[in-house]
Parts: structure tokens; sequence; C-alpha cells
């Protein structure tokens, strides 16, 4: 195909498919206990468990695909790769609606993960068009995806499960990711000039490889640390949030959707308006530290909320913690070269991927533990409390992730001090030469 210039059509589909690829990640949100319980005829506890599962598949074939996307985009390049997996993407959410026990939607998350490898590449795309000063607000644009994702997503899949079953949000989805295949099929350019394109190769084209990649990086280390440990954190939302609802709350499966429409809605607003206001004004790293903060303070708030109202209370000011990320990769990518920001995009996934895997399945394990308190916890196969959670507290997850937010500042303070000591150190040897 002829490259021709990404105007705001092409900036706008890619907008519409991380927001589709969001919708069909929250569609399943409210949804899920019902639908897991309606198949296995179980009850919440062992609903959560196989929630985490679910979660665990999904998120291990982001992990896998992830850095193959963002290496064939740097290779192919951008458009065949985004386009492809939306057509995947699509069909396979139509297989989901239809899937008649719980081995079969466990085949069906796996694809799904392995077909919503896009954003890797999406961000890559917003690199390829976007000047290096400009890149945080963009990244925060896609944030502002998320975030609407977070609003249409669970209320769509709140309020069709309400009135049609479990199963209606998937036709949804799919309908949607077709009509946006057909846009981008008509509107969507290649971003990536031919001279900046690169062999495919096995040994970055894979998340281990991916990080491999990173270390030839040093100063990103650290920061490649923190987002790791507050993506882990985050994860406890979308993993727990349904589950720790309906069991401290008693909401319905709409209740649980209107609240995370809020958390959409107050995402979308500060990822898509505060952020590209307000980080060119204090800077990346003051953003960074603010997000980070913010979030370790909201997850105590959410562990010992008592009443309904005061998770309405919480969701806006936790949504502030939605400068950190954009923050984060702009610094990134300033230290990356035109013709790997592909790969670079391909490596945060795959930490996004990590954090994914790992994060949904320990959180729903601890919150099935600590709602039945007494009976042995297992994570796995390994017996992590002989004698079970000593204590009821539904609460539970979002206490590890207010210390893993603690952890990821630590990392933040190591991240910011070696980005200053290189920094120094030329200038230092710019006197000297003088």
């Amino acid at each position: 195909m002829t490259e021709r210039p990404a105007g705001a059509n092409a900036i706008v589909f890619i907008f519409i498919t991380v927001l589709i690829n969001m919708i069909g990640f929250g569609v399943v949100i409210p949804v899920m206990p019902t639908l897991i319980m309606d198949i296995t005829g179980e009850g919440l506890a062992s609903a959560a468990k196989w929630g985490g599962v679910l979660s665990l598949v999904y998120a291990l074939m982001q992990f896998l695909m992830m850095p193959v996307m963002g290496a064939l985009s740097d290779r192919f390049g951008r458009r065949p790769v985004i386009l492809g997996s939306l057509a995947a993407y699509s069909a396979d959410f139509f297989v989901m609606a239809i899937a008649p026990s719980i081995g079969f939607l466990l085949v069906s998350r796996l694809l799904a993960g392995a077909f919503a490898a896009t954003f890797s590449t999406a961000n890559a795309f917003i690199a390829d068009v976007t000047p290096p000063e400009r890149r945080a607000a963009n990244f925060g644009l896609m944030g502002a995806a998320f975030g609407l994702g977070f609003i249409i997503g669970p209320a769509v899949g709140g309020l069709l499960g309400d009135h049609f079953g479990p199963r209606a949000p998937f036709f949804v989805v799919c309908v949607l990711g077709l009509a946006n295949l057909v846009y981008g099929s008509l509107l969507l350019p290649e971003s990536l000039a031919r001279e900046n394109r690169r062999a495919f190769d096995w040994r970055r084209a894979n998340a281990f490889g991916s990080f491999l990649q990173l270390a030839r990086y040093p100063a990103l280390l650290p920061i490649v640390m923190t987002l790791f440990l507050s993506q882990l954190a985050q994860w406890t939302m979308p993993s727990v949030w349904a589950y720790f609802a309906e069991e401290k709350f008693k909401w319905s499966p709409s209740d649980i959707g209107y609240s995370l429409m809020l958390v959409g809605l107050t995402a979308a607003i500060v990822q898509g308006g505060l952020t590209r206001a307000v980080i060119p004004k204090i800077g990346e790293r003051a953003a960074a530290f603010f997000g980070v903060t913010v979030a370790m303070l909201s997850y105590v708030a959410y562990g010992f909320a008592s009443d309904s109202w005061m998770i309405y209370v919480i969701i806006p000011f936790g949504a502030l913690a939605g400068f950190a990320m954009p923050a984060l990769q702009g610094i990134m990518s300033r230290t990356i070269p035109a013709n790997a920001q592909g790969e670079l995009q391909g490596a945060v996934a795959s930490v996004a991927g990590l954090s994914m895997i790992i994060g949904p399945y320990v959180m729903t394990q601890i919150f099935a533990a600590f709602i039945k308190p007494g009976a042995p916890f297992y994570v796995g196969d390994i017996l992590i409390l002989p004698h079970g959670a000593p204590f009821y507290f539904p609460g539970a997850p979002f206490m590890v992730s207010a210390a893993l937010s603690a952890l990821a500042l630590f990392a933040l303070r190591t991240a910011v001090r070696q980005i200053r000591r290189p920094r120094r150190d030329a200038a230092e040897t710019a006197v000297e030469t003088a």
C-alpha cells in the first residue's frame, strides 16, 4: 500500500480501536460472576477462583502476543497488524457469546487475549505520527480510550446482562469490531516509513526477548519496574471489583456497571483532558509521582469502605492516578530511537501482560480466601495458608495493591536518580572538555 500522511481520521480510528478493545474487556466484568455461576452451578467464592483462571489465560496470551505484534508492525507496518487483529478479535467475541461450558469459555478467553494484543501497535502508530514533545499528551489520549471503554463496556455489560442475560454483551462487541474494521480498511494509512522498518527477529519478538532488549537501556529498568508494580496493583479493580461489590454491598450487574461507568468517566476526564493540559506544565516526573501516590491512597480507601456511597466518593479521587502512565511512557519514549518505538511499546505491553498474568489470578484467590476464612488457601497447587484467612475481609486485595504502589514509589525514586546522574555526568564532561 502507498504510504500517505496520517490525518485526523487515522488518529480517530486508533482511538476507536483501543476503545473497542476496552469495551470488550469491560463488558465481561459485570456479567462474569453470573455467567460462571450459571455454567458451573457453584457459589461466588468458586466463581471468583474461576474468574481468576479466565483472567490468567487471557493475560497469558496477551503477554506472549504483544511483543510479536509490535515486532511484526516494525517489519510489515502498523496497518496490516491492526486490521488483521481487529478482524480476528471480532470473530472471537462471537464465539465467546455461544460458549456452552467453562472449558469452551477458557479457550475463547485465550483466543480473545491473543487477538486483543493490538495496544503495542496502536501506541507505536501514535509514536510514528506524533512529535516527541507531544507524545505524552497523545499517550494520554489513548488512556482516555481506556477510560471510555470502562464507561461503555461495564454499562453495556451490566444493563444487557440484567435484561437479556450474560451472553448478550459479547454479541455487541462483535458488531462494533466489525464496523470499525470496515472504517479502518477505508481510512487507515500506513504510518511507518519503509526506511524505518526492520527484519522480524524471534529473539526480539517474544516477551522475554523484549525484556532483554530493554536491558540495552539501563536507565529504563527502574521505570519499567515502576510500571510493573503500578499495573500489578491496578489489576485488582477489574479482576475483583464485581465479586467485591456483590459480596460486600449486594450489588446487581447493573449496579456494578454503573460504578465502573463512573470509573471510566473520571479516567477519561483525567487522561483525555487533564493530563494533556497539566503534564506539560508540571513535568513528567512530578506527574508520575503524583499519580502513583494517589493510587496508593485510593486502594486503602477502597479496602476499608463500609458503605456504597463511599465508593462514589473515592472513584473521582482515584482517577487522578491516571497521571502516572502517560508520564512514564513519555519519559521512556524519549530515550528510544525512531526505528525501535514498536519494540519499546511491545516490551512495555509485555510488562503490562506479565502484571495481568499475576495480578488478577492472585487477587481473586486472596478475595476468595478472605470471604471464606478458615478454609485452606491455595494459589494453584501451592498451599499458602493451611488454616485459611484469619478473618473476614473482602477488601484484602486492595490492601495488597496499596503495598505494591508503595514499592512503585520507591522504584520511581530510584529511576529519577538514575536519569539525573547521566545528565549531570554529561554536563561535567562538557565543562572539563571546554
